[in-house]
C-alpha cells in the first residue's frame, strides 16, 4: 500500500459500511452528511470524551482523550475517544482503548471492528501488542470487553479492504430498504431509499395506489 494519506479513509466509515453499504459511499465518496437526533446526540457525547483533559491516576493508569491515529496497514486514521495506558509490572504501558457510544450493544460487531482498527493504528504507531480494549455504551451505562483475537482482528482487515473498494467506486450502491433503519437514518432525505433502484412511474404509481387504497378505507359500500 502506498504511504499516502490521500488513499486513507477515516475510521468512522468502518461503522457507517457495516450498518449500510449506501450510506458509508454517501458519507465518505459524496460527503453528503445531516445531523439528526440520534447522531447530534452521539456527537455530543464524543466532545465530551474530547473536552476532558488527560488524566494521570496513581502510578498504574494514564488516559488519553482525542489521540489522533492512522495504519498505514489498513489506510485509515482518525481519531479515538479515549485511551487508557495501563502500565505492566516491568514499567512498560500497554494501549486500552475505549470507544463511546450513544446506544445499546448491537447484535452485529460492527463496533467491535471499530475499536479493533483503533488498536490496529495503535499497535503500528507505538509497536506494542494490545490484546483488548473495551466499548461504553450511554444507555445502559456499561463497558463491554472486546478481545482482539486473530478472528476480529482477519475480519476487520477484510471491512477495511471493502470500504476501500466502495468508496473508489463510480456510483453509489442500490439502497436496500429497511423501514426502521432508513427511516432513523440521517442522511435519508438524500439518499431516498424508497426510490433507489425503481423508475419514477413506478414509484408515482405505488403512491397512487397507497393514495387510492387509503380513501377506499373511508368509503362506505
Amino acid at each position: 500500500m502506498e504511504d499516502k494519506e490521500d488513499n486513507f479513509f477515516q475510521l468512522s466509515a468502518i461503522q457507517h459500511y457495516l450498518f449500510c453499504e449506501r450510506q458509508c459511499y454517501l458519507i465518505h465518496a459524496e460527503q453528503i452528511w445531516a445531523e439528526n437526533l440520534f447522531t447530534a446526540e452521539g456527537k455530543i457525547l464524543h466532545e465530551r470524551v474530547d473536552e476532558q483533559k488527560a488524566a494521570t491516576h496513581g502510578d498504574s493508569l494514564r488516559v488519553e482523550n482525542g489521540l489522533l491515529m492512522r495504519s498505514l496497514k489498513l489506510g485509515i486514521s482518525g481519531k479515538a475517544d479515549s485511551v487508557e495506558f495501563h502500565r505492566k509490572e516491568d514499567g512498560s504501558w500497554i494501549p486500552f482503548p475505549v470507544e463511546y457510544k450513544r446506544g445499546k450493544p448491537k447484535t452485529n460487531r460492527c463496533d467491535e471492528v471499530q475499536i479493533c482498527a483503533q488498536a490496529i493504528c495503535l499497535e503500528e504507531m507505538l509497536g506494542v501488542s494490545i490484546p483488548e480494549g473495551a466499548l461504553f455504551y450511554g444507555k445502559t451505562r456499561h463497558r463491554k470487553s472486546v478481545v482482539f483475537d486473530s478472528e476480529l482482528r482477519r475480519l476487520t482487515e477484510e471491512v477495511c479492504e471493502k470500504v476501500r473498494g466502495l468508496i473508489s467506486r463510480k456510483t453509489p450502491p442500490p439502497a436496500l430498504y429497511e423501514e426502521e433503519k432508513c427511516d432513523n437514518c440521517s442522511i435519508n432525505e438524500a439518499c431516498m431509499p424508497k426510490i433507489s433502484g425503481k423508475s419514477v412511474t413506478k414509484y408515482m404509481s405505488s403512491l397512487s395506489s397507497e393514495s387510492s387504497m387509503s380513501s377506499n378505507k373511508g368509503t362506505l359500500p
